[in-house]
């Protein structure tokens, strides 16, 4: 696979605002993180592979992680002293994805499992039955995708 390069991700802020996902470590397990302009390094959303094996058994286990900081103020209290404390963060709300494929498994079979995975993800329900994403369209996009974390699901190929 080429090199680790950007990724850009739309959040849920309305409107959307579409994040670029930096990578800050090309190592074993690489990590991606965002350079949003007055916000601290530990305020920047993240992404990481926690993991790429393949397990004694022969099976391959992957995990991937998110991590996207809410960031705090304290606003203009205290700026009758002229200072105004700098943002820190409040919270983390962290996401992992984890898959143990087997090792007869195909790209087909890998491919379905993670798309199966992606339509609980994406709100799936017995009244909607497709979630937020047309099922047509996303059947395929799955096993045919480019991007670096999906294939690294589907085909168990390293990002770097």
């Amino acid at each position: 696979m080429s090199a680790i390069t950007n990724i850009l991700v739309k959040d849920d802020s309305n409107p959307l605002v579409e994040l670029t996902f930096v990578p800050v470590a090309n190592r074993a397990f690489p990590t991606w993180r965002t350079q949003i302009a007055g916000v601290p390094t530990d305020g920047q959303p993240t992404a990481e592979i926690l993991a790429n094996d393949r397990l004694p058994d022969g099976n391959y286990r992957k995990v991937f992680k998110v991590t996207i900081p809410e960031m705090e103020s304290l606003g203009t209290a205290g700026t009758a002293a002229g200072y105004v404390a700098p943002a820190k963060v409040a919270f983390k709300t962290v996401y992992t994805v984890s898959s143990i494929s087997n090792q007869r498994g195909t790209s087909s079979s890998n491919a379905n499992g993670l798309k199966v995975t992606m339509g609980f993800l994406q709100g799936a329900s017995s009244t909607t039955a497709t979630g937020t994403l047309d099922q047509s369209s996303a059947a395929d996009a799955v096993k045919s995708s480019t991007a670096p974390i999906t294939r690294l699901f589907v085909y168990n190929e390293d990002p770097t």
